[in-house]
């Protein structure tokens, strides 16, 4: 085994270590929200928070897409005729 790979394996499990620390040390202080690798989620699927759209931006793609709608259905009234 080189090295340099057995240092990396060494790291790695120690940051694992630390990590489980961590998150213990976070439980008895803030209730329970474990800590986390850098860019890593807590959920299973890696999906970050919920994301929530603003009333204005529902509105907007709203009024776009019914006006999509719209022209679509005025094109096909007019190949009817």
């Amino acid at each position: 085994m080189n090295i340099v790979e057995a240092l990396k394996q060494e790291e790695s499990k120690l940051q694992r270590q630390l990590m489980a620390v961590q998150g213990a040390i976070a439980a008895l202080n803030s209730g329970g929200k474990a800590a986390t690798l850098p860019g890593h989620t807590n959920s299973p699927n890696g999906a970050g928070g919920k994301r929530t759209m603003s009333a204005a931006v529902r509105a907007r793609i709203s009024r776009s897409a019914k006006a999509r709608w719209a022209k679509i259905r005025a094109e096909k009234a007019k190949k009817a005729k």
